[in-house]
């Protein structure tokens, strides 16, 4: 069975769907991946601040963006994105997909504040941004377009190309180009080869690496990994921005989001002996960049010896709470937290990875054929640091330029012979799940410990030396042993963990979301 596309699209978050949404309009026959048995187990679904709506503030977000930054930012991708978006949310989000921002009782859209912003810019769903976008999204391509088919619980191992994977010798003086992804199906372990004109890379970030974090657990680094593999620039990956207030408590390494949007409503941020502590770190207190205040926090954590710190909004209406937030507050309740009446523990945790696949600003990578949309490509927008609720926004806007470069040029592109590339060859030896779980463990040991909010060179120097062993044995297990998702996700977390180390021993310079001691 043959299966070939215009488009191969690898994710299933906004930027995979924006880029599927412009694609399947164009009449273009598109296939979307996900290892996910349901396409809506994404990181934007967790997002809950909201989009930025830049439309008569573009230069004063360009400058905010600037700002966050520390001056690191693209001012070519800032101002492509700020003059750009607008137009596009409204066309996508609002006209085709219906998303239901919030509106006031005049039916006017409702925007909300977060921090390092200068204006209230951001539109909003609550505290469920993301999950409202994620669903309206997947309801307008499922309900519309019979050209775009969907490959759940279909892990992609690799992307394909003439060099690594051809039959004949001769493949490897071909103009290096991407020609589809060799996919592993879940259910029945078979690896099939899927060819297209261009592939979309939409994987997410690498929070998963790290052993307190915000995002879903498939956010290990695949699209990063594959892309390295198959011969792609990856550039700023020591910038991993660390959420300043997570959930303290729960038995999983995902920790619940507090929302950046709880602190632009007012809530303030008090250690465990009741001191308001963000004075000492910033004039803009809690709405002070997401390093600054992550970092504090740590500090106290610290200073205090305690376990957290607390984040107040108890001085707000309760019933405003819980109409602001209302996942949020159900969360805590669920955990035995009311937060119209007690304060919220929080930490760090690892957020978002600012780095990411090398592009231009139509999200074409350094490879031919190869675009990486979203929190997998470094546009340069972000700089060290990524201004709150530009990643959604980054993500549909790159998304949409991506497929309307795609559009531009798929009629010059064949599909590539899938006689011409090799069958995957299956290892033979079971795998111990025991030993994928303790190397898990191991790796987001190592990551949070030594590759995390402050790096140093001592620490930088024992996480060398635990991913030499771990690469080796990884190695050594994939190469014999019958594929699973668990070891795929796990081979490509390594490869890009030792990415993120080697891009942090490189850099000595404190900036941004980016701190070394030493």
């Amino acid at each position: 069975m043959n299966f070939e596309y215009d488009v191969l699209i690898i994710g299933t978050g906004i930027a995979g769907l924006s880029s599927a949404a412009r694609l399947a309009e164009s009449g273009l026959k598109v296939a979307i991946v996900t290892r996910e048995k349901d396409p809506t187990h994404t990181n934007t679904v967790w997002a809950q601040g909201g989009i930025i709506y830049s439309k008569g503030s573009e230069e004063a977000l360009i400058e905010d963006i600037l700002k966050a930054s520390s001056g690191t930012s693209s001012i070519e991708a800032a101002r492509l994105v700020a003059y750009e978006s607008s137009a596009i949310l409204e066309d996508l989000l609002i006209n085709k997909a219906h998303t239901g921002f919030e509106k006031s009782d005049e039916g006017e859209l409702k925007f909300t504040k977060e921090a390092a912003h200068s204006v209230a810019r951001i539109l909003y769903k609550g505290d469920f941004t993301g999950k409202e976008i994620q669903i309206t999204l997947l309801n307008y391509l499922k309900n519309n377009f019979p050209n775009v088919v969907f490959f759940t619980s279909h892990t992609a191992i690799d992307l394909l190309t003439a060099l690594h994977h051809g039959v004949k010798i001769q493949q490897r003086y071909e103009k290096n180009k991407v020609l589809g992804a060799y996919l592993f199906n879940q259910e029945t372990k078979a690896v099939i080869k899927l060819l297209a004109k261009f592939t979309i890379l939409a994987t997410g970030g690498i929070g998963a690496l790290y052993l307190h974090h915000s995002n879903s657990e498939g956010a290990r680094g695949d699209g990063h990994a594959m892309a390295r593999r198959a011969g792609a620039v990856l550039t700023d990956m020591e910038f991993i921005q660390f959420h300043p207030t997570t959930f303290y408590g729960g038995a999983t390494h995902r920790r619940f989001l507090i929302s950046e949007a709880v602190r632009g409503e007012g809530g303030i941020l008090v250690n465990s002996e009741g001191e308001r502590f963000m004075k000492k770190y910033h004039p803009d207190l809690e709405l002070a960049p997401r390093d600054v205040v992550a970092r504090a926090i740590a500090e106290e954590i610290i200073d205090t010896k305690s376990d957290c710190v607390y984040l107040d909004i108890t001085h707000k209406d309760p019933e405003w709470i819980k109409n602001r937030f209302p996942t949020i507050y159900k969360h805590c309740l669920d955990n035995d937290i009311d937060m119209t009446r007690e304060r919220i523990p929080v930490v760090p945790a690892a957020h978002y990875t600012c780095g990411g696949v090398k592009t231009d600003l139509v999200g074409l990578t350094t490879l031919q054929n190869l675009y990486a949309v979203g929190e997998v490509a470094c546009t340069g927008l972000h700089g060290a640091n990524r201004l709150a609720s530009t990643s959604l926004l980054e993500g549909m806007t790159f998304g949409y330029f991506a497929a309307n470069d795609i559009i531009k040029n798929v009629d010059n592109e064949k599909i590539y012979s899938v006689n011409l590339i090799k069958d995957w060859i299956d290892g033979t030896e079971a795998v111990d799940t025991a030993l994928i779980h303790q190397d898990w463990q191991t790796l987001k040991q190592t990551m949070w410990n030594y590759v995390g909010l402050t790096r140093s060179r001592h620490r930088l120097a024992r996480a060398e030396a635990m991913f030499s062993e771990l690469t080796d044995e990884i190695n050594r297990f994939y190469k014999d042993a019958s594929l699973v998702d668990g070891l795929i996700g796990l081979r490509n977390a390594v490869e890009v963990g030792q990415i993120v180390l080697l891009a942090s021993r490189r850099n000595t310079q404190s900036i941004g979301c980016f701190y070394r001691k030493s």
